[in-house]
């Protein structure tokens, strides 16, 4: 079932399904909710709550988001891990959950990061999928600035074309070469946020310190072939104290969840038992 809520003057959408121990799926950028339906698939006994993130597939943007937070590109609207956090706090209340299980991909992890800073107390469980702790290098900063001014100039249609290239592993784009297609119709942000979007990674916080505050079970999948997200990057996951439970897929890119659902649903299920008592 899908339904809207709102979260500071934004309608936001959201996919509920499913009965059983609620986990909440945080999907990657520039992506929708339908990221996480081929894993769904393979899960049992979960109540899966999938929204679509602010300025993502059918949520709207917004139009109160401050400038000035990259400081590299003032002028660009900024789509913070802040703003993102309150989207989802929003949405516990909506679906009148306490606390729940989170999964994030990618930016869908680093909003689960500043979810447990705020309010670690609704975290029950956390499961990285090719997401890390560290905030973004020169490299990635640089690069955060040259897709915002090419976004700008000529549209978001050649950037998207070469993203789902490069962040799907070669392994799943020559078994299955429907997968491109696949994820890039799923690929569908405006102009303004896209730059938001890429603003706000690029002001995100280191959260290393954070994981040695993380003392609930943590579940770190990451893609050997992943260009965004090394495995080394997601070492840092084992330094929380509540235990993390590690895996690396050698030849999954950065949508490891999407490219080897099974796979993952296979080493996420014993991991997701530990909540059902």
């Amino acid at each position: 079932m899908s339904e809207f809520y709102h979260s500071d003057g934004a309608r936001l959408m959201v996919s509920d399904a499913g009965a059983g121990l609620p986990v909440v799926f945080l999907h990657p950028t520039p992506l929708d909710h339908d990221f996480w339906r081929p894993l769904g698939q393979h899960l049992t006994g979960v109540r899966a709550i999938a929204p679509d993130l602010r300025g993502h597939g059918s949520s709207e943007l917004g139009t109160d988001l401050r400038k000035g937070g990259f400081a590299r590109v003032p002028d660009a609207p900024v789509l913070t891990m802040t703003q993102l956090a309150t989207d989802v706090m929003a949405l516990l209340d909506h679906v009148r959950l306490s606390s729940a299980v989170f999964v994030g991909c990618s930016i869908g992890g680093y909003v689960l990061l500043e979810i447990w800073r705020r309010a670690p107390e609704r975290v029950r469980g956390m499961a990285f999928i090719c997401s890390k702790p560290q905030a973004d290098g020169e490299v990635q900063l640089a690069k955060r600035v040259e897709t915002i001014t090419r976004v700008r100039k000529e549209g978001v249609s050649k950037t998207f074309d070469e993203m789902v290239v490069n962040l799907t592993g070669e392994t799943a784009r020559t078994d299955r070469p429907a997968i491109v297609p696949e994820l890039r119709s799923h690929m569908n942000l405006t102009v303004s946020s896209l730059v938001a979007v890429q603003a706000g990674l690029a002001s995100r916080v280191d959260s290393t310190a954070t994981v040695a505050s993380i003392n609930v079970p943590v579940l770190a999948i990451a893609g050997g072939a992943d260009k965004s997200v090394s495995p080394a990057d997601m070492e840092e996951f084992k330094h929380a104290p509540g235990g993390c439970t590690s895996h690396t897929l050698p030849v999954a890119g950065h949508f490891a969840a999407y490219e080897m659902p099974r796979t993952v649903a296979v080493l996420m299920t014993p991991w997701l038992r530990k909540f059902e008592a």
